[in-house]
């Protein structure tokens, strides 16, 4: 019995102590979990601005078919290489030139079929008071890319309305009246070209020549 009581008394208080030992343990609380910062998206670059006219094309042609007229094609490719020349210094367009024939019928159906191509129809004639291949005029037609409607119209002169001194010259019909008259088709080519850029409000200064 006397054993039996010590083994209950030792077992009494190995319980005891067990107990207070529990009682008295800290129960640490796991730490909250640090919150996950959420991603700020990164603007988004703004697309550079191009150049307004960086995508524009002028394509040129003459329509050489007047039978009545009968001109050389020089002054047709005189007139086309001056508006051309001015096209080129006052935008950043590209400028395309054709030596064939184009009429009125195919400069509206390749403005149509572009969204970016400026159809440029030039034509030489002559006004009803005309007495010789000195009276000759340039006209102009520029049509819209995609709708080929008309964007600006007008007709040069050889040596009219032009700054600075009017350019005098041989009026004779040979070679040196023919290559003259080329000179003074060339400057009615570059007038259209600088009334063309004005009309499209193309911000680029088109310089002018002596």
């Amino acid at each position: 019995m006397k054993y039996r009581f010590l083994t209950a008394a030792v077992l009494l208080i190995c319980c005891v102590l067990t107990a207070q030992a529990q009682s008295g343990r800290r129960q640490v609380k796991p730490e909250p979990a640090a919150p996950v910062p959420t991603p700020t998206p990164e603007p988004t670059p703004a697309p550079k601005k191009a150049d307004k006219d960086s995508d524009l094309l002028f394509s040129l042609g003459a329509d050489r078919s007047d039978s009545f007229s009968n001109l050389p094609f020089s002054y047709y490719d005189a007139a086309l290489e001056g508006c051309a020349e001015r096209l080129r210094a006052g935008s950043s367009a590209g400028v395309d030139v054709s030596h064939q024939s184009v009429t009125r019928g195919d400069a509206i159906k390749k403005a149509k079929s572009s969204s970016n191509t400026y159809v440029v129809l030039l034509k030489l004639t002559f006004d009803s008071m005309a007495r010789s291949y000195d009276d000759l005029s340039l006209e102009f037609v520029v049509f819209t890319p995609g709708t080929a409607k008309v964007a600006i119209s007008g007709r040069t002169f050889m040596n009219a309305g032009r700054a600075g001194p009017v350019i005098v010259g041989p009026t004779s019909r040979g070679s040196t009246g023919a290559l003259y008259r080329e000179q003074l088709l060339k400057k009615a080519g570059e007038d259209a070209g600088n009334r063309i850029i004005k009309s499209l409000h193309l911000d680029t200064q088109v310089p002018g020549k002596p």
